[in-house]
């Protein structure tokens, strides 16, 4: 057999990675939409690098769109086989994917608004309501630790990853040619003693592992602890400098780390009297379904329901219904704190909010996770004195701050412990993806010092055989 990357390949988007066994029997694992690519998004979203007519099961890590997002294109091109997810998974997936192509379809309605009195050719979103409708019925459900036979050949098994709710790793045994290969895929790896989740399960021993490395070679390790921070940029922006907090968040995961943060900062008493804001409508729905599935919390957050039924909700925070709202938020003068998508700041509605805001040395911009360097966020995280926000210059005199241990992603240090329930002798190849080449590079030489013999970093549309024998790396 062969395993294909067709994403997240030297880069930490696009997830997406083909199996072919010899009878021709194809396993995607993955298939996630490019973003924050810059100009080259459009193009890696049009190419999957293989027919989606020949793929016959698909199985989701998790629902975040880099993982999930072109579900409905690889159904549109002519997928007709299952899509195997956890419960909480298919209910993040499906307010997720409605939501993308709503956003698509309105883009190009935009775009196509300029474009056709002008004899443009008009944009075509990647796909439509229609299409996610339509790959919803493909899904099925296996939750953790269940086996379930997907082919005559190959065994699932999905055990928690910690990253989301929901979220997996996935463990395939396969027969090939009266072997038998233990295959696993890491998806993305959370946080050991992570705010809200349990920590990733340990899993059996595999012949080869595909692992994410997004922090390969970073700690999250803060000079304090996250309601601290949050509890010190509020109160200095809000109440000293009477400006406002913009936020930029990922609508599932980190928006509720920081609302349950905030929360626990009502429970001691210490939290800031001010207005906080979710300004998302995705993210309220994506709150609703992870208050659905308490079964991922960790002991902590069950021992917080204990003495408060709604670990997400305080004194002071409303949910903004509609645009008119979210418009109004830019011309209150008043301090207030904005949570808003997305979390790179690359799209949505905290791009109006930081454009808005980005001029005032009283406000404070505060990045809470990963940003790719390209994207707007990753920009102000670099330090950029001046920033391009839809189409026009401006210049950066908010404060920017991060607080990077709210990271739904591990670190180095939690993704040696990942993998330290296997024996490394034992493993024949480790690859390594969803990750930017200097950070793998660093990420490989960690994994070699603990005795794991191949590591591999695979280039887009790369092949490797995989054979229990010397293994060939192909060509695509």
């Amino acid at each position: 057999m062969k395993i294909t990357f067709h994403g997240a390949a030297q880069n930490v988007t696009g997830s997406k990675h083909l199996i072919t066994l010899n009878n021709g029997t194809q396993i995607l694992l993955d298939c996630g939409m490019f973003q924050g690519m810059g100009e080259e998004t459009d193009e890696l979203n049009g190419y999957f690098g293989f027919n989606p007519k020949k793929v016959d099961h698909l199985v989701l890590s998790h629902a975040h769109i880099d993982h999930c997002g072109l579900i409905p294109r690889l159904v549109a091109e002519g997928f007709e086989g299952n899509i195997y997810c956890t419960s909480a998974t298919m209910d993040l997936a499906r307010i997720l994917l409605m939501d993308s192509a709503k956003i698509q379809e309105q883009d190009a309605e935009y775009s196509n608004r300029h474009r056709q009195p002008k004899g443009m050719k008009l944009i075509e979103p990647m796909y439509k309501e229609e299409d996610v409708i339509a790959s919803l019925r493909l899904f099925k459900i296996v939750e953790y630790n269940e086996e379930h036979q997907i082919d005559p050949r190959v065994t699932l098994k999905f055990t928690d990853a910690g990253h989301i709710v929901g979220s997996a790793a996935v463990h395939l045994s396969i027969i090939e040619d009266a072997k038998s290969y233990q295959i696993t895929f890491s998806g993305d790896v959370g946080r050991y003693g992570d705010m809200l989740l349990k920590s990733p399960q340990p899993f059996a021993q595999a012949d080869y592992i595909i692992m994410e490395s997004t922090y390969g070679d970073s700690l999250h390790k803060d000079l304090e602890p996250i309601t601290d921070a949050l509890y010190n940029v509020i109160n200095q922006t809000c109440n000293i400098k009477g400006g406002k907090v913009i936020i930029p968040a990922f609508s599932v995961g980190r928006t509720q780390e920081v609302l349950y943060a905030l929360n626990s900062m009502e429970l001691k008493g210490i939290l800031p009297d001010v207005s906080y804001y979710v300004d998302s409508p995705l993210s309220e729905k994506a709150t609703q379904v992870i208050k659905s599935h308490p079964e991922v919390y960790n002991n902590d957050v069950n021992e917080v329901l204990k003495v408060d039924a709604d670990p997400f909700a305080f004194k002071g925070l409303k949910f903004i219904e509609n645009v008119q709202e979210s418009i109004a938020l830019n011309t209150d003068p008043r301090p207030c704190v904005i949570i808003s998508a997305s979390g790179m700041a690359e799209s949505g509605r905290v791009k109006h909010h930081i454009k808005n805001s980005i001029g005032s040395e009283k406000n404070t911009i505060l990045l809470v996770g990963y940003c790719e360097p390209s994207s707007l966020g990753g920009r102000l995280m670099s330090g950029a004195r001046v920033v391009d926000i839809f189409g026009e210059d401006y210049d950066v005199r908010a404060e920017v701050q991060a607080i990077k241990s709210m990271s739904a992603h591990g670190d180095y240090e939690d993704l040696l412990r990942f993998v330290s329930c296997q024996d490394p002798a034992e493993v024949k190849i480790v690859f390594l993806v969803h990750g930017e080449y200097p950070v793998q590079e660093h990420f490989k030489s960690k994994l070699k010092e603990k005795g794991f013999g191949k590591v591999e970093i695979p280039s887009r549309h790369e092949a490797f055989e995989i054979n229990h024998s010397p293994d060939l790396k192909l060509t695509e």
